[in-house]
C-alpha cells in the first residue's frame, strides 16, 4: 500500500479476512497517518467493488490460482482489472488451463484485465528476455533462485522435505521424479501435482522468446550438507547427509532446438549461504548475471505496482506478462502513463 501512495495512487478500499485487521484504517496497518479507508471483511467483496468501482485490484494473498479463483473471479465480474502476487499467476496456462479459460472468458465478457506479476515476472522473465536479445545464437538457458525455507514457515519447510533422510525425501518428495513430460503435465493439470514455480516460469519464457515447447518435465532433488544444521521452524537439528530443503528442476525441450533448465532451491540455509538468483544464457557468447541477496518482497511489491499502467492498458482477459511491455521506473504519477 505504501508503494502505491508512493506513485500516486488512489487507494479507495481494502479487504481482508484477519478480524485483527478487518476495522482498522489503512494508515495504521502502514503506520502512518489515518487515509480515511477502513479494511472491509473479505466476504463484502462484491458488495464493496461495486459500490467503489475501482481501476484496479491488487490480490496478495496466496499462490495458486485456485488458492485466488474466487478473488479474481469477483474482480472480472464487477468489471475490475486485477494483478496478483500468487507465483502461479505469471503463467497459468500450462498448469491450471481449465480455470484460466474461465476466468478469461469472465474478464472479457465483463471487459477487464486479470493478470500476475512480482519478482519472478522481472528477475525470471524480462531480465532473461532483455539479455537474450543481446545474443549472437542462443543455445540454452539455465537459471536458479534460492531462498531459505527457515523465513516461510513449517508447512512450507515440511513440503521441501527439510529434515528427511534421503530414503524419506524419495518415497514423498521426490515419488513423481520419473514421470514422462506427459504424465507430469497430465497430473500437474490435473491438479495431483503442484507445479513448482520454474513450472510456470519456463511457459512464461517460451511465450516471450517465441518457443514452442515440445516436453517438460520437473523433478524433486534433495539437498544436503556436510553438517549438521539446526532448524529453528522445524525444531529440530538435521542431521548430516539428510535433506536441508530441495531443489525443484524443470527442464523444457524446445522445437527451435533450445533447451531452458531452470530451479528453485528452497533450504534450510548453512551460515554462509544467502539468497541468490542467477542466470547463464549459453551461445555466442555466454552470458551470466547473478543478483545476490534480493530483497524480494519489496521487488515484489514495486515490479507488481509499476505493472498496473500495463494492466489498465491491456486488452480484456487473462493476459499474462510475457504479453504486455517490459515495466519502466515511473518518474512521475502512475496515471500519467496509462495510453487507454
Amino acid at each position: 500500500m505504501q508503494f502505491m501512495l508512493d506513485h500516486g495512487v488512489d487507494i479507495v478500499g481494502a479487504l481482508d479476512i484477519n478480524p485483527h485487521v478487518v476495522g482498522k484504517d489503512i494508515g495504521e496497518i502502514i503506520g502512518g497517518e489515518a487515509h480515511g479507508v477502513v479494511v472491509t471483511d473479505a466476504s463484502k467483496a462484491d458488495e464493496l467493488l461495486a459500490a467503489l468501482k475501482p481501476d484496479v485490484a491488487v490480490i496478495t494473498t496466496m499462490s495458486t490460482i485456485a488458492d485466488i479463483y474466487e478473488a479474481m473471479a469477483t474482480c472480472a465480474r464487477n468489471g475490475v482489472n486485477a494483478i496478483s502476487t500468487a507465483e502461479e499467476a505469471i503463467y497459468p496456462q500450462n498448469s491450471s488451463p481449465t480455470l484460466v479459460a474461465e476466468l478469461d472468458a469472465l474478464a472479457k465478457e465483463n471487459g477487464c484485465t486479470l493478470t500476475g506479476s512480482g519478482y519472478p515476472d522481472m528477475y525470471w522473465g524480462v531480465l532473461v528476455d532483455t539479455l537474450a536479445g543481446s545474443l549472437n545464437k542462443l543455445t540454452k538457458i539455465t537459471g536458479s533462485s534460492s531462498y531459505n525455507v527457515e523465513d516461510y514457515g513449517i508447512a512450507l519447510a515440511k513440503g521441501h522435505g527439510a529434515g528427511l533422510t534421503l530414503d524419506e525425501f524419495a518415497a514423498s518428495v521426490g515419488q513423481f521424479n520419473d514421470l514422462s513430460s506427459e504424465e507430469i503435465a497430465r497430473k500437474i493439470t490435473g491438479g495431483e501435482i503442484a507445479p513448482s514455480y520454474m513450472w510456470n516460469q519456463n511457459g512464461w519464457l517460451c511465450e516471450r522468446l517465441g518457443l514452442t515447447p515440445v516436453s517438460q518435465v520437473q523433478k524433486q532433488v534433495p539437498l544436503t550438507h556436510d553438517e549438521d544444521l539446526r532448524s529453528s521452524t522445524l525444531g529440530m537439528t538435521i542431521r548430516a547427509g539428510d535433506a536441508t530443503g530441495m531443489s525443484a528442476v524443470v527442464t523444457t525441450e524446445t522445437a527451435e532446438g533450445i533447451t531452458i533448465e531452470t530451479q528453485c532451491i528452497g533450504k534450510v540455509y548453512a551460515p554462509d549461504e544467502f539468497d541468490r538468483n542467477e542466470w547463464t544464457l549459453h551461445g555466442e557468447p555466454d552470458v551470466t548475471i547473478t543478483v545476490d541477496r534480493p530483497d524480494t518482497v519489496k521487488l515484489t511489491c514495486a515490479n507488481l505496482i509499476n505493472r498496473i499502467p500495463a494492466l489498465i492498458d491491456a486488452e480484456p482477459g487473462y493476459v499474462s506478462t510475457d504479453r504486455m511491455p517490459n515495466n519502466r521506473y515511473l518518474v512521475k504519477p502512475m496515471h500519467d502513463y496509462l495510453t487507454s
